[in-house]
């Protein structure tokens, strides 16, 4: 097991078994939810390629927007996003997050 970009409350990244498990992504407090999706999107592309993965070998992902009334904004990006690859198993969920503007949080577990 191999734990990396850590501090004393949780790891962005775990390896274990050949599996990835990235911590929640969320984006920026001034960003819509599409801009929110897009670099929650964009920050796990960059942490999947840290350890060798990428996209395409997402396992499954789960998704928690603050209200499902962005549920349709949020697919249009996630959707774009997937475009040349097989999407993953998804949940979505409606959930308060860790700031109230936060309007999208996703974690994804990946193969390596």
């Amino acid at each position: 097991m191999q734990k990396i970009k850590y501090n004393q409350r949780m790891s962005q990244i775990v390896t274990h078994n050949k599996t990835v498990y990235l911590s929640g992504q969320v984006g920026a407090i001034d960003e819509d939810v599409a801009a929110q999706t897009l670099t929650c999107l964009s920050k796990i592309q960059a942490l999947l390629e840290e350890v060798g993965s990428d996209k395409s070998k997402i396992l499954s992902a789960t998704v928690w927007l603050k209200s499902m009334t962005d549920f349709e904004a949020m697919n249009a990006v996630w959707d774009k996003w997937f475009d040349d690859t097989i999407p993953p198993a998804r949940a979505c969920g409606e959930s308060l997050l860790a700031h109230p503007d936060l309007l999208v949080e996703i974690t994804v577990i990946a193969a390596e």
